[in-house]
């Protein structure tokens, strides 16, 4: 339950704990509850903000130097209109008076009117308080944490479809994305409807946001086509290496770092000594889950192509961190391990069978966040506590309405404006062609061979 808060959690708490004097010394009044909620929604919101750069880091480091700047432009972008349009109605689909499929249809998600009459009051009466308090904590708190991931699963579309998209096609399809797509799908579960009825469980958003994102990825890579000179007439494949591997490293270390926030925040509270507990085990099973996944990957790696492939195990993390994301909050820690580690060997298969289905993504992102988006869903019923059939039914429900929607969308952008640049802009570069602009001026003249 997406929504969930702790202002009653915390009086009952402090009832208890009131039954003996010394135990009153430590008690945790609502106000207290409410501060330290909102204030875990504020700083992993943050962090997982600062998983926009990671994406950006790591596309621009897999792109030919030609796309650079393209890629970058495009990050920054669809950060900003999934804030927008989760803002005009993106929240209130998503969580607001949801019945069962959807929730409000309405414009604009605000402050509380309890919140603004506390701000605005000179003093600051017991009633005014409560009815601020009670609540669990800040509703815009709540509202930006549940914004980056909206951001997060727009980003995954990006990387897949990089080097032969247009700009403003792109950006349209981002714009249904964020505003309705993930939106819709997004109440079945964290908005309490007929998914979350059902006991489906996707603690962080391993289908939720990732699959998610990895469907209208695929969907796009079919309609769009591979790139020029990716695959030979006669079907072998051609590689096409990214211009800048230390940029992609970084990027990886980014996303990973912003994950803690991703997942430890999906604890939805801080207002108690089980919360603290709880987020703990959460980033140690997120670290330990992307570790798993890298070294898994090289193993993999090693045994498949008889050497370690950096790019794999990049992937390999990132496929821990999408595996694990389910269900981060696993005791046993010993299955974030075996989560992590498979999820990270199904990426070193999974992208040759994308090449072998001529199906053309640049980073990688359909194995990482669509592939191991299923695994990790499906871990919860293995190890976790959720059913396995449940979770199945969410998996495949969810894909179908995101493959569905994303389809409608995406064709009805190609036949009016088009979505692929000409074959000479493919060949020059988007940076030139799109931005009028070069990431590397110095290595200009040589901008078609990069």
């Amino acid at each position: 339950m997406r929504l969930w808060t702790t202002g009653i959690g915390a009086v009952l708490a402090s009832a208890a704990l009131a039954l003996t004097p010394a135990a009153a010394q430590a008690a945790v009044g609502s106000e207290t509850a409410f501060v330290f909620n909102t204030f875990s929604f504020l700083v992993h919101g943050v962090l997982v903000m600062f998983m926009a750069a990671g994406f950006a880091m790591l596309e621009a480091g897999l792109v030919r130097a030609k796309n650079t700047a393209a890629i970058c432009l495009k990050n920054i972008a669809l950060y900003s209109i999934a804030g927008l349009m989760f803002y005009l109605i993106g929240y209130h689909l998503m969580y607001t008076d949801v019945s069962g499929f959807i929730g409000s249809i309405s414009l604009l998600y605000n402050t509380s009117d309890a919140e603004i009459a506390l701000l605005g009051a000179d003093e600051k009466t017991a009633e005014q308080i409560a009815a601020v308090t009670g609540n669990g904590y800040s509703v815009m708190s709540n509202w930006f944490f549940q914004m980056v991931f909206v951001a997060t699963a727009a980003s995954i579309v990006s990387g897949t479809l990089a080097e032969r998209i247009k700009l403003w096609p792109f950006l349209i399809f981002v714009v249904v994305l964020t505003a309705i797509i993930y939106p819709i799908q997004g109440s079945w579960t964290w908005g309490d409807g007929w998914l979350s009825e059902m006991g489906f469980s996707d603690f962080a958003g391993s289908t939720i946001v990732h699959s998610v994102g990895g469907w209208a990825a695929l969907v796009g890579a079919i309609i769009l086509g591979p790139r020029k000179g990716k695959f030979g007439a006669n079907g072998q494949v051609q590689p096409i290496p990214g211009a800048n591997l230390p940029l992609a490293t970084l990027g990886t270390f980014v996303l990973w770092f912003g994950w803690f926030g991703f997942n430890g925040g999906s604890q939805l509270a801080l207002g108690s000594a089980a919360d603290a507990s709880a987020i703990a085990i959460v980033y140690v099973n997120t670290n330990i889950g992307a570790a798993s996944g890298v070294v898994a990957a090289m193993i993999a790696s090693q045994l498949l192509y008889g050497k370690v492939d950096l790019t794999m195990a990049l992937n390999g993390a990132l496929a821990g961190l999408v595996s694990i994301t389910a269900g981060p909050d696993l005791q046993n820690h010993l299955m974030s391990v075996v989560i992590g580690g498979i999820g990270g060997a199904l990426v070193v298969f999974a992208i040759p069978m994308m090449d072998k289905l001529k199906i053309d993504d640049v980073v990688g992102a359909i194995p990482v966040h669509l592939v191991c988006g299923i695994w990790g869903t499906l871990a919860v019923g293995i190890f976790g506590s959720g059913d396995i059939v449940t979770q199945i039914v969410g998996i495949v429900s969810i894909g179908l309405f995101v493959i569905v929607t994303s389809a409608v969308v995406w064709l009805a952008l190609k036949y009016t404006m088009g979505i692929r640049v000409d074959e000479e802009a493919e060949v020059l570069g988007l940076d030139r062609t799109e931005l009028g602009m070069e990431a590397y001026p110095e290595f200009g003249a040589r901008g078609s061979s990069l």
